[in-house]
């Protein structure tokens, strides 16, 4: 019995000293991960469009396996993981002092102070998509002149923290407000010397509008092996092979769900909801209209341990985290009826 079947138990017959124990267990089951275990999961993503499936734990590649046109050295799109990467990037200017998330954007777009809904959204709101501003997923058309202008003037559809809105709008405003904040230097710049320089990342696909602005919402193209980097930062508490990126104390501030969205911490997918939350496919309920969307109780798999942080990026592209196990997990592929719950468990060595 694995460990959500375990406290299921415990549930029923009113056991819930068996829910101390069950961490232990649940630890224990999760320890090591086997590559026969992964090769299994390889299958399962390979016969849905999989690509690439790429395991590390405790600094080490465990399994690696490539199908379906991709390769070691081929770059694949990993579309909303991009946004993950610029969440750190956020975390990195709090920490430099540029910024609190919890300042008033308004005090950097002062556009919107006369405005009653945005001049009380915050740069936490920002990044956790519960700002209330429409989510606008036009703004990642090719011609669009200046896309942080257009981001900054979209309507509030909803009171700050009230609802999650799940698009590119929010990350572009957050551009406007990085830009504001570094004043000569540049939003790609300042990642590049903070983020992906130290990560050994180049040649970003930065999808930049006429006015040079990136759009953080989407666009990088990387190896299994350099999306893969990320993880480790994340697993290294905000240092990569020993350079330090962001405090571990800030670094925690990015897997601290909303109150509207549990699941969902600022540019990370959280399975904090886990092992007695539902499963769901955080694809299809972004499909819904966000008024349809209800987050509380979700999660990615039960049987996966609650501290699993995700970068998700459509058509089935994930970077599963696991700090407690020190794992590491890249799923690439072209869509498919894929499953993150059964792919986990799969990996996990997990069954019913």
């Amino acid at each position: 019995m694995n460990g959500a079947s375990w406290l299921r138990f415990a549930e029923r017959t009113g056991y819930s000293g068996l829910v101390f124990g069950l961490v232990l267990v649940s630890q224990s089951a999760f320890a090591e991960i086997k590559a026969s275990d992964c090769a299994s999961a390889a299958k399962y993503s390979e016969g849905r469009r999989g690509s690439a499936v790429l395991v590390m734990q405790n600094g080490r590649t465990i399994f690696e396996q490539y199908a379906n046109g991709g390769s070691a050295n081929g770059r694949w799109p990993i579309f909303s993981g991009t946004k993950s990467f610029w969440g750190i990037t956020a975390l990195a200017a709090a920490h430099d002092g540029l910024f609190k998330l919890d300042d008033p954007v308004s005090d950097t777009i002062t556009e919107w102070k006369n405005n009653p809904r945005k001049s009380q959204i915050t740069i936490r709101q920002l990044l956790s998509q519960t700002d209330g501003i429409e989510g606008a997923s036009h703004l990642q058309r090719p011609s669009i002149r200046d896309r942080n202008a257009m981001a900054i003037d979209l309507p509030s559809v909803a009171e700050p923290g009230s609802a999650f809105i799940y698009g590119p709008s929010h990350l572009q405003i957050f551009l406007e407000l990085l830009r504001r904040k570094l004043g000569n230097r540049s939003a790609i710049s300042y990642f590049d010397a903070h983020v992906a320089n130290r990560l050994g990342l180049r040649d970003l696909k930065y999808k930049k509008d006429a006015r040079g602005n990136p759009l953080p919402a989407t666009g990088f193209e990387l190896t299994a092996r350099e999306w893969a980097r990320l993880g480790e930062l994340v697993v290294g508490n905000g240092n990569y092979h020993r350079r330090q990126i962001v405090p571990s104390s800030t670094l925690r501030e990015a897997f601290v769900g909303s109150q509207i969205n549990p699941a969902y911490g600022l540019t990370f997918w959280l399975n904090q909801q886990a092992p007695t939350g539902r499963e769901a496919d955080m694809e299809r309920m972004l499909d819904l209209p966000w008024e349809s969307a209800h987050w509380s109780g979700v999660c990615i798999c039960k049987d996966a341990p609650p501290d699993m942080v995700v970068a998700l990026g459509s058509h089935y592209q994930r970077l599963f985290i696991i700090p407690s196990l020190k794992a590491i997990i890249v799923r690439q592929g072209s869509g498919g009826s894929f499953s993150d719950a059964q792919f986990l468990r799969l990996v996990l060595g997990q069954k019913e």
